[in-house]
C-alpha cells in the first residue's frame, strides 16, 4: 500500500498518539474548572501552548487553539473584518486561496465588503507589485497563503511583508497550513504577519486541532461565544488530549525537518524525471525554489483525474485530485484555472503529496505501476 495522499491521509505520529491516549486516560478535568483536576488540565494546556509558541518563535499569549485549519482561516478573516469594518471594507486576496479563505471572503463580499482578487502567473504566484497597486485607503485586510495546497507554489510572503511595512494598519493573514516543516519557514512567516493559520494533522498530530497565531494587540472579533475560553476569544472546551499530542507531534516533526525535506525532494525528483519524458503529461509542480518538495501536481492529458485516482487505487496506490478538501465536488482545480490552464487539462490533474513516511522504493513502485497505466491510456488517446 502506498499513500501519496499524505496531505489528507497523514498518519498520526505514534509518540503523539501515545500522548493522546495517556492524557485521555489520566487527565479528566476541564481546563476551566477550579478543582485540582481542572488545574492539572489547565497546566497541561498551557504547557502545550508554550511549547508550540517556542517552536514557532512567538509568545504563548499569541497562540489560540481551534478545531481545524479551516476554522482558523474563517476566524482570521471574518473576525478581522467584523473588528475593523468601521475603518474600511476593502480586502485583498489571491485567486488561488484554499476554500476556507476564498469562501469566507466571498461571504464578506455578499455582506458589502469590497474584494480585490489578485491574479497569478503561470506558476501560480502572485506579483507583489499587483498587491502594492491594489492597496487603498480603506484596505483593512490582506490574506495570501504561504504554500498552495494544490500545486505547492510558495507565495512571495517576504516581498509582500516588505510592502505592508508601509501600511501598519492593514492586517496581514497567511494560511500556512501547507508550509510548516518544509524548511521554508522564514519565507512564509515574517514579523509583519499578524495572523497565521495551521492545522495539526499536517504534521502527524490528531485531526481536530487548528492553531491561530494572533500577534499581540491585533483586533479580532470572536466567532464562537460561550464560556470565554482561549482568552475570551474562542469559547468551547479545549480538546486537551489532541492539543497535548499536537505539541509533541510538532516538536518531533520539526526536529527532523531537513531530513524529511531531503527525502521528499528525492521522491519528487525521481517521479518527475520519469513523467517529464512522457507525451501528454503536464507537470504543474516543478523542482525549483518556488515550490515545496512535498507536492507534485500533474495531468495525464485525456484522462479525468478521478479516473486515474480510482485506477491507481486498484493497485493500493492512493493519490488525490488536487485539493482533497474539495475532491468530491467534481470541480476543476481553481488554482489551475487561475493559472489559465485549459479546462480539459485541468480536469485531468491529480496531486501526489509526500511526507516523512514515504520512501524512494515507493516512488519506484509507483513509476512501475503508473507506466503500465500510462501506456494503456496513451494508446487510447494516441499520445505516443
Amino acid at each position: 500500500m502506498i499513500y501519496f495522499d499524505n496531505s489528507a491521509t497523514t498518519q498520526v505520529n505514534p509518540e503523539a498518539l501515545d500522548t493522546y491516549i495517556k492524557v485521555t486516560k489520566d487527565i479528566w478535568g476541564n481546563p476551566s474548572s477550579l478543582h485540582k483536576f481542572g488545574d492539572r488540565s489547565h497546566q497541561l494546556l498551557e504547557a502545550s501552548r508554550n511549547q508550540i509558541a517556542k517552536l514557532l518563535g512567538v509568545n504563548s499569549t499569541e497562540i489560540y487553539f481551534t478545531a481545524s485549519g479551516s476554522e482558523s482561516d474563517n476566524w482570521a478573516i471574518k473576525g478581522t473584518a467584523l473588528a475593523k469594518k468601521a475603518f474600511g471594507k476593502h480586502i485583498i486576496t489571491s485567486s488561488v486561496e484554499h476554500a476556507a479563505v476564498s469562501h469566507s471572503i466571498r461571504m464578506l463580499e455578499n455582506e458589502g465588503f469590497d474584494v480585490t482578487v489578485l491574479p497569478v502567473d503561470s506558476n501560480g504566484l502572485v506579483d507583489p507589485k499587483d498587491l502594492a497597486n491594489s492597496i487603498r485607503s480603506d484596505t483593512i485586510l490582506v490574506s495570501i497563503m504561504g504554500v498552495s495546497n494544490e500545486i505547492g507554489a510558495i507565495q512571495p510572503i517576504v516581498e509582500i511583508s516588505k510592502i505592508l511595512e508601509k501600511y501598519p494598519n492593514i492586517t496581514f493573514h497567511v494560511d500556512n497550513v501547507q508550509a510548516l516543516g518544509k524548511a521554508i519557514w522564514s519565507r512564509v512567516f515574517t514579523s509583519r504577519v499578524d495572523l497565521m493559520s495551521l492545522s495539526a494533522h499536517k504534521f502527524h498530530a490528531p485531526r481536530g486541532v487548528g492553531i491561530l497565531y494572533k500577534k499581540q494587540g491585533k483586533m479580532l472579533v470572536p466567532l464562537i461565544d460561550g464560556g470565554g475560553q482561549e482568552g475570551g476569544l474562542r469559547s468551547g472546551t479545549e480538546n486537551l488530549p489532541a492539543i497535548a499530542a499536537t505539541a509533541k507531534a510538532m516538536r518531533l516533526y520539526l526536529a527532523n525537518e531537513k531530513d524529511y525535506v531531503a527525502r521528499e525532494n528525492q521522491i519528487k525528483e525521481k517521479i518527475i524525471n520519469y513523467l517529464s519524458h512522457k507525451p501528454g503529461i503536464h507537470i504543474f509542480s516543478p523542482i525549483n525554489d518556488n515550490f515545496v518538495s512535498s507536492i507534485l501536481c500533474f495531468a495525464l492529458e485525456g484522462i479525468r483525474g478521478e479516473t486515474l485516482v480510482h485506477t491507481l487505487e486498484k493497485y493500493d496506490i492512493y493519490i488525490s485530485t488536487t485539493s482533497a478538501c474539495s475532491s468530491r465536488s467534481s470541480l476543476e482545480s481553481s488554482t489551475l484555472q487561475a493559472m489559465r490552464i485549459d479546462n480539459n487539462i485541468a480536469e485531468s490533474a491529480v496531486r501526489l503529496s509526500f511526507d516523512d513516511t514515504n520512501t524512494l522504493e515507493e516512488a519506484k513502485q509507483f513509476i512501475e505501476i503508473f507506466d503500465g497505466i500510462y501506456q494503456h491510456f496513451a494508446k487510447i488517446n494516441h499520445l505516443n
